[in-house]
């Protein structure tokens, strides 16, 4: 899985794979495909593959309930990255120097030359 990659555009190409290989005879079967698509999750996933290996039954989880709890997974992700790229976008303007006080006038100057002391 590609770290910009969404759950259903993985699971997208990782059928198409699984596809192909079934049309040239190498039919690996839901278990088959489950197992890859576990061990090539990206690391931000990883709880949620042990949780879900802990807490289903592997030999009978299908590749569509797979998807499904992935997704949930990722919905519930998606608004903490949102929050962390606000956070890093909203620091990285306080730390540009382009903020209030330096530069602008006499009291700026002031408030650095009483930093040099």
């Amino acid at each position: 899985m590609r770290a910009e990659e969404t759950v259903n555009e993985y699971f997208d190409r990782t059928l198409a794979i699984a596809n192909k290989l079934k049309a040239n005879g190498e039919d690996k079967g839901d278990i088959g495909v489950v197992e890859k698509i576990f061990k090539s999750m990206t690391s931000k996933f990883n709880y949620v593959v042990c949780s879900i290996e802990k807490s289903k039954d592997m030999s009978t989880l299908t590749i569509d309930e797979l998807q499904r709890s992935l997704l949930v997974h990722e919905q519930q992700m998606s608004p903490l990255i949102e929050d962390e790229h606000a956070l890093k976008i909203s620091h990285g303007e306080l730390s540009g120097g382009t903020g209030r006080g330096f530069g602008r006038g006499g009291r700026g100057r002031e408030e650095a030359d009483l930093t040099k002391l």
